[in-house]
């Protein structure tokens, strides 16, 4: 069984995604603003947050900055307004996803099931599994320590950013929509992520080539999607 907190000044919200999320098997935590949130996940062993923006005390934002400073959980952030910039923002910061309220039930259900699916499979790494290494000119990913390098350099990718960039790399050369990638690395049917994917993209870009603004590897084919170029 898996923990997941939900964060939410709302209670009848907090409520009903529990409802949700408890027909799924999911243990649910409950915390009503951001102080709140960061001792549980102190005091527990969470491994989802669903994290309301606004709210009182410490809200959404500041408290994935604190998240961030001391975890790598899947984070999906929950946003009352209508405005994307809220949503970048929290992605900026290192939220995994994002939701709009008032929100799809069966949505929810399947993005935390998509990131769950994600999580453990970065967390488990098989006994019988031997080292597999996805070369691509300089950049080396391996994928039994999920650890990737740039000229012998570690970089330090999230879960999802590795899971984008692994793909595009084992299929280096190939174009893939903003849907493929979505359908793959989310393994979940597809919903409205264009600047999830692009802002995840543009920090990919940012930790691994030398001027993001004319990239080596990870390329824009506009009209199309992205691909990581063969060297």
């Amino acid at each position: 069984m898996y923990n997941i907190l939900v964060v939410d000044d709302d209670k009848e919200i907090v409520k009903a995604i529990e409802i949700y999320l408890g027909k799924e098997d999911y243990k649910i935590y409950k915390a009503f603003d951001g102080e709140q949130a960061l001792r549980q996940i102190r005091e527990a062993q969470i491994d989802l947050v669903i994290l309301d923006i606004m709210m009182p005390n410490k809200d959404g934002l500041e408290t994935l900055e604190e998240i961030r400073m001391e975890q790598n959980i899947p984070v999906i952030m929950l946003s009352a307004k209508s405005e994307d910039i809220d949503k970048i923002n929290g992605l900026n910061i290192g939220a995994d996803d994002y939701i709009t309220k008032p929100f799809n039930p069966v949505e929810l259900i399947a993005r935390v099931n998509a990131l769950i699916r994600r999580y453990t499979k970065w967390g488990v790494v098989e006994e019988k599994e031997s080292k597999t290494l996805i070369k691509n000119g300089e950049l080396v990913i391996d994928d039994e320590l999920k650890k990737v390098t740039i000229d012998g350099k570690e970089i330090k990718l999230t879960p999802t950013e590795y899971n984008i960039l692994k793909f595009l790399t084992e299929n280096k050369g190939k174009v893939f929509s903003i849907e493929e990638i979505y359908n793959h690395v989310w393994d979940g049917e597809y919903y409205a992520a264009e600047n999830v994917i692009a802002v995840h993209i543009r920090h990919i870009r940012e930790k691994i080539e030398i001027n993001p603004k004319e990239p080596r590897y990870l390329k824009v084919i506009w009209g199309v999607g992205y691909k990581v170029e063969r060297i």
